[in-house]
């Protein structure tokens, strides 16, 4: 990694991302009626909270509409939930906006082709190894997870470490989580 590139994530502000293919492994469960699931892992949750406490807004960004998505970020408390956008240049935007960023300032997570130009335009271009080709070529970063197994978790993560922030921001948690425990 370049210095510019270590400047680029030690800047980062936000963290935007894909659903179907990071947040899962891609799969999407249809039964009969509108029954629909995917599977989600809890360490994703576990990243949301640490990107929390951190100060990193989340935000998802996607380009299916489903209830299973709704409920996983209402379950993440992830406010910033965009769905059935094909171009994600539109929501990205309007998050932006609405929180007063750079582009530069912000990571973003994606595996397919509708991500690309989101990818393009970020400080922190990120994907995962089954991602196509051509998004990985993109990357300034590529997962060691696969979709699905907590690669925003991994992603919180390594930004928090660069930024020299994971340790500090871990105590926070920790001590939260045990006035948590012994307050509510």
């Amino acid at each position: 990694m370049t210095d510019d590139q270590l400047d680029l994530v030690r800047g980062v502000k936000a963290i935007f991302t894909d659903v179907d293919g990071i947040l899962t492994d891609g799969s999407i469960y249809i039964g009969a009626g509108d029954v629909e699931l995917k599977q989600f892992t809890v360490q994703d949750g576990a990243g949301a909270a640490l990107a929390r406490h951190a100060g990193l807004p989340l935000a998802l960004i996607s380009g299916r509409e489903s209830a299973a998505t709704t409920e996983r970020a209402r379950q993440m408390q992830i406010d910033e939930v965009y769905q059935g956008y094909l171009d994600k240049l539109t929501p990205f935007k309007l998050l932006l906006d609405k929180m007063g960023l750079d582009a530069r300032q912000v990571a973003y997570i994606g595996d397919g082709f509708i991500d690309l130009p989101v990818l393009e335009q970020v400080g922190v271009p990120i994907s995962v190894p089954n991602a196509l080709p051509r998004v990985q070529q993109v990357a300034l970063k590529i997962t060691e997870r696969s979709g699905g197994e907590g690669v925003l978790l991994e992603v919180v993560e390594w930004i928090l470490t660069l930024q020299g922030r994971l340790e500090e921001v871990l105590a926070a948690l920790s001590k939260d989580m045990y006035k948590a425990d012994w307050n509510g």
